[in-house]
C-alpha cells in the first residue's frame, strides 16, 4: 500500500505545474520512503535508484530536473525508512546488506517500480541510477523481470555479473568516466563484449578526465562538462526510447 505524505510546504514547485512529494510505501512488513516528482503532462516515467548513501537531496534534485523536462520521476528506497548512512562505514554496511541478497534487492526495486506506478499515469518506465544505483539498474536489466520498461541507464555504475542477457532486453545507456578505476576500462570493455555477444542495443559514453561520481554536485570528483554532457545524453535517450526510436 502506498500513500502520499506531505512534507514542508506540501509540494515543491520547480517549473510549470510540476509537483513533488514524499511517498511512504511498504514492502511486506518493512517501511520505505520514496520521492515522487510529477510532470505536468508526462511523456513517461523514470525510476531513480539511489547511490550508496541512500535516497537523499541529490536524488530528489534529479527527480525534480526530470519532471522539469516532461517525465514523472520516482526515487525509490532500498535501504528502508530512516536508513540514510552518513559515514563510509555505514554506507559499506548498507550496500553489502542489500547486495548480499540479490533476490531481496530485486524484489525491493520491483516494489519501488510498483510504488512509482501507483503515482503515475505513464505506461512505460526507464530505470536509471547513480553508482550503486546504476549497478542495480543493470543487474535488474539482466534478469528481464521488470515489465513495460523502455530502457535502462547507468551513470558511473559498475557492471554486475548475472544470468545471460534476455533476448528482449530494452536499450541500455552507460555513461562512464575516462579515468574511473571503479569500475575501470577493462570492466567496461568486458561489458561491451558481452553486450555485443548478446546482440543488445546499447550506447556507451566515456568522458575525458572524469572520475567516478562525476555527476555528484559539490563532490570532490564532480566534473561539470561530463555532468552536462551525460545529462543531455540521458534526455536524448528518454526521448528516443519513449518514442520507440532507440536503435
Amino acid at each position: 500500500m502506498t500513500r502520499w505524505v506531505a512534507t514542508g510546504a506540501l509540494s515543491l514547485l520547480i517549473a510549470g505545474a510540476a509537483m513533488a512529494q514524499e511517498v511512504e510505501y511498504a514492502v511486506g512488513a518493512e517501511a520505505f520512503e520514496g520521492y515522487f516528482a510529477a510532470a505536468e503532462d508526462p511523456a513517461g516515467l523514470v525510476l531513480i535508484i539511489h547511490d550508496w548513501d541512500g535516497l537523499n537531496g541529490y536524488e530528489r534534485q534529479r527527480a525534480d530536473m526530470i519532471a522539469d523536462f516532461g517525465y514523472d520521476a520516482f526515487a525509490l528506497d532500498v535501504f528502508g525508512a530512516g536508513n540514510r548512512p552518513d559515514t563510509r562505514e555505514g554506507r559499506v554496511e548498507a550496500t553489502r546488506a542489500v547486495l548480499g541478497d540479490r533476490e531481496r534487492l530485486r524484489a525491493l526495486v520491483l516494489a519501488g517500480l510498483d510504488a512509482a506506478r501507483d503515482q503515475s499515469e505513464a505506461d512505460r518506465a526507464v530505470i536509471m541510477g547513480y553508482c550503486f544505483g546504476g549497478t542495480v539498474a543493470l543487474a535488474l536489466a539482466r534478469t528481464g523481470e521488470a515489465e513495460d520498461v523502455a530502457g535502462y541507464a547507468s551513470f558511473h555504475g559498475n557492471f554486475p555479473d548475472g544470468p545471460d542477457w534476455p533476448d528482449e532486453t530494452p536499450p541500455l545507456l552507460v555513461m562512464h568516466g575516462g579515468i574511473d578505476q571503479n569500475p575501470g576500462m577493462q570492466d567496461l570493455a568486458q561489458f561491451v563484449e558481452e553486450a555485443e555477444a548478446a546482440g543488445l542495443t546499447y550506447d556507451v559514453e566515456i568522458y575525458s578526465g572524469a572520475d567516478h561520481a562525476f555527476t555528484v554536485f559539490g563532490g570532490d570528483r564532480y566534473q561539470e562538462r561530463a555532468d552536462a554532457r551525460s545529462w543531455q545524453s540521458f534526455q536524448h535517450f528518454l526521448e528516443d526510447v519513449f518514442q520507440g526510436d532507440a536503435s
